[in-house]
């Protein structure tokens, strides 16, 4: 996980601002403004993505990817 810390953190990043986004709709004062389940569920499952994802200049050994 740290051998790709690019997407790594940007995967953090994407899951922290569709949380803070979620929470910001739900706790603001305006009623007209809801929380949209879908995009934060899309937005959540885009950064754990990332965070499993490979950077482009880390090799498999590196990565210790499973040999196929």
């Amino acid at each position: 996980m740290l051998t790709s810390w690019r997407t790594t953190f940007a995967g953090i990043g994407a899951i922290l601002v569709a949380v803070g986004a979620a929470a910001t709709a739900h706790f603001d004062t305006d009623p007209t403004t809801v929380v949209d389940f879908g995009v934060l569920v899309a937005a959540i499952l885009a950064g754990i993505g990332l965070i499993s994802a490979r950077d482009n200049g880390v090799t498999s050994e590196q990565a210790n990817a499973p040999k196929t």
